[in-house]
């Protein structure tokens, strides 16, 4: 169980959850992944499904109909599992929150371990708020 422990805390894989926004969010954590950021040096690596994923990164505000889709899609990822909130709309439902169909944050639907804000955030926050959550994890 070791050799396990040892290979996912030098490599976590992410996926990208992308609820329902404007893509302002979306597009600066592509940012994050190119070379200019690289991400990748951390071991950090997108995956695209969630049953080899570590670390779920969610933007957006959450649609209701959406909310049911998100739970089933961070219940088949592996224990330990990570969720970070990126952007406004994913910490409080932003500018979209008052929406009669808008949930008021992801932390309503799953819980969430760090939370990067901004509208959109940089790449740089993205980042540093990834590395965080991953010295706070043990990783």
């Amino acid at each position: 169980m070791g050799l396990v422990t040892w290979a996912r805390t030098r490599s976590p894989w992410l996926i990208h959850f992308n609820a329902g926004a404007c893509n302002a969010c979306d597009i600066e954590v592509v940012a994050v992944l190119t070379p200019t950021y690289d991400v990748e040096r951390f071991g950090a690596l997108l995956k695209g499904t969630p049953r080899h994923a570590d670390v779920m990164v969610v933007t957006g505000s959450v649609p209701r109909k959406n909310a049911p889709r998100l739970k089933r899609i961070y219940d088949q990822m592996p224990e330990p599992k990570f969720v970070v909130a990126i952007g406004s709309c994913a910490i409080s439902g932003g500018v979209f929150q008052d929406c009669y169909n808008v949930m008021e944050g992801v932390d309503k639907i799953i819980p969430v371990n760090a939370y990067v804000v901004g509208c959109p955030p940089k790449p740089e926050a993205i980042l540093d708020g990834v590395v965080k959550l991953l010295k706070s994890a043990g990783y």
